[in-house]
C-alpha cells in the first residue's frame, strides 16, 4: 500500500471557484492526485478542463479576493495553503519552478536575461552576483544554448521562443527544486523546438532526480515524457492510471475520444527519438 511519504506533491479534495456578481462559479472539484520523486505525471485535457486552474492552485498564484480555493496541497509533507504570501515567495523558484506556456510572458521585457537570471539565484541563495552569473551560465550550456556569456546580455525579445523556452527550463533547473510544473511547455514551439525542451526536461528529471508535472492537451506529448497520467474533463479527474496502462487500455470514453486524435510528435520519415540520450 502506497504511504503519503512517497510523493514529492500530494494534492487533495481540491475545489476551486471564481467569484462572481451571480455569486460562486466552480472551475475544478474533487481533484487528487500525487506525483511520485524523479517522475513525470502528465496532466492532460482539452482547453477548458482545469488544468492550468490545478496548476495555479498548487502554485498558490490565485488572487483571493477572486477565488476560493478549498483543499490541501503538500509539498515534501509541508501544507501550502496556510503559508503566507512572503513564505510562497520563498518556495516558488526553490522548491517549485514553473516553466510557462509562452516563454516571452516569463520574463520582463526591460531587463536583461542575465538580470533576470542572476536575481533569481540570488534570491534564493546566499551567492554573491558573480558565482550566481557563472551558475547561469554553466545551466544554460547544460541545456545547449550557445555562447551564455553573449546570451545573458541580451534582452528577452532578441532571442527566439525555443531559445527563451530553454532558458526558462535552465532557470527552472538551477536551483534543483523538488518539482518542475510545466505548463504546455511546448505549444508554441516547431516540432524540432519541441522533442528539444522533453530531452532537456528528461535530462534535468535523469540528473537531479526532479518530479515534473507535465500539463498538456496533447497526448503525443504525454507519451514521450509520462510515467503516470491524470485526465481531466470540466473541472473534473475522469481517469488516472500508469502511461502504458491508459494508451493500451483506457476506461473514459473522454480518454478513448482524445487517444483517437491525438497527434504525434514523430514524422513517418523520423525514427523515434530516444529522450535518455539528451
Amino acid at each position: 500500500m502506497e504511504t503519503k511519504e512517497q510523493y514529492i506533491l500530494r494534492v487533495k479534495d481540491l475545489h476551486v471557484k471564481v467569484k462572481t456578481k451571480e455569486g460562486l462559479s466552480t472551475l475544478v472539484q474533487d481533484i487528487n492526485f500525487g506525483v511520485k520523486k524523479g517522475r513525470v505525471t502528465g496532466l492532460v485535457g482539452e482547453s477548458g478542463s482545469g488544468k492550468t486552474v490545478t496548476s495555479m492552485s498548487i502554485l498558490q498564484l490565485f488572487d483571493q479576493n477572486k477565488m476560493d480555493v478549498q483543499g490541501s496541497i503538500t509539498l515534501n509533507g509541508r501544507e501550502l495553503s496556510r503559508l503566507k504570501n512572503k513564505e510562497m515567495r520563498e518556495i516558488r523558484g526553490k522548491d517549485i519552478a514553473f516553466i510557462m506556456q509562452n516563454p516571452m510572458n516569463a520574463f520582463t521585457p526591460v531587463f536583461t536575461i542575465g538580470h533576470q537570471f542572476v536575481e533569481t539565484i540570488k534570491s534564493h541563495t546566499p551567492l554573491k552576483k558573480k558565482q550566481a552569473k557563472a551558475l547561469a551560465i554553466d545551466m544554460m550550456e547544460s541545456v545547449n544554448l550557445p555562447n551564455p556569456d553573449k546570451l545573458l546580455k541580451n534582452y528577452p525579445f532578441q532571442l527566439s521562443g525555443g531559445m527563451l523556452q530553454r532558458v526558462m527550463i535552465a532557470m527552472a533547473a538551477c536551483l534543483q527544486p523538488s518539482i518542475i510544473i510545466a505548463d504546455e511547455p511546448t505549444t508554441a514551439l516547431d516540432l524540432h523546438n519541441q522533442l528539444l525542451v522533453l530531452r532537456l526536461l528528461n535530462k534535468i528529471r535523469s540528473q537531479y532526480g526532479t518530479s515534473i508535472l507535465l500539463i498538456s492537451h496533447d497526448l503525443g506529448v504525454i507519451a514521450e515524457m509520462a510515467d503516470d497520467v491524470i485526465v481531466m474533463k470540466q473541472g473534473r479527474i475522469v481517469e488516472s492510471a500508469n502511461v502504458f496502462d491508459l494508451f493500451d487500455h483506457p476506461k473514459h470514453e473522454y480518454t478513448k475520444k482524445l487517444l483517437r486524435i491525438r497527434p504525434t510528435l514523430h514524422p513517418k520519415q523520423q525514427p523515434m527519438l530516444d529522450l535518455a540520450k539528451a
